[in-house]
């Protein structure tokens, strides 16, 4: 895994060493789509290969995001990023990976009937705007999606799936 981190890091460092060159021309909505663009779909597709992987790095990763946020808020480098992070409504690295939990990774809930069906942990929140979250509404829709489509050839059912719903609405 190490040399898959540190692939990822390089190639997006090197974006944003691309990016705080002409950062000063863009505005800040610009650059969040391009930080977009380039770190977090990285980070996103690999999520499901971070899982579980050491501290050491997701820390390389986190610096990574960290990096991301300075540029893009044009923070200064000694600057705390917690505040950044939270500004621009983004997880850190650790939560983004352990977004979505299947049920059969829960001990106590290893034997329900949700766990064969693939089922996903919906979190719980106490307030509207965090229903809003992919965590919640991520696990919601995979949740009320038909078994068969959880279960087998997932991408041509799930298209088939949508495109029928669209077309009755």
């Amino acid at each position: 895994m190490s040399d898959l981190v540190s692939s990822l890091c390089r190639a997006c460092f090197f974006q944003l060493c691309q990016l705080r060159q002409v950062r000063s021309s863009l505005t800040t909505d610009t650059t969040k789509t391009l930080v977009h663009a380039f770190f977090s779909s990285r980070l996103d597709y690999y999520n499901s290969l971070l899982y579980g992987v050491n501290d050491g790095l997701l820390r390389t990763i986190q610096a990574v995001q960290n990096a991301a946020a300075c540029v893009t808020t044009e923070t200064r480098k000694f600057d705390h990023v917690r505040p950044v992070l939270r500004e621009l409504h983004w997880l850190p690295v650790r939560k983004r990976i352990v977004d979505c939990v299947p049920v059969t990774s829960v001990a106590s809930r290893r034997h329900l009937r949700s766990a064969v069906s693939g089922c996903l942990v919906v979190t719980w929140t106490n307030t509207s705007l965090g229903t809003r979250i992919f965590a919640v509404a991520g696990a919601k829709i995979w949740n009320s999606l038909l078994f068969h489509l959880r279960t087998q050839i997932f991408g041509q059912k799930l298209k088939r799936y949508f495109f029928m719903c669209h077309e009755h609405i």
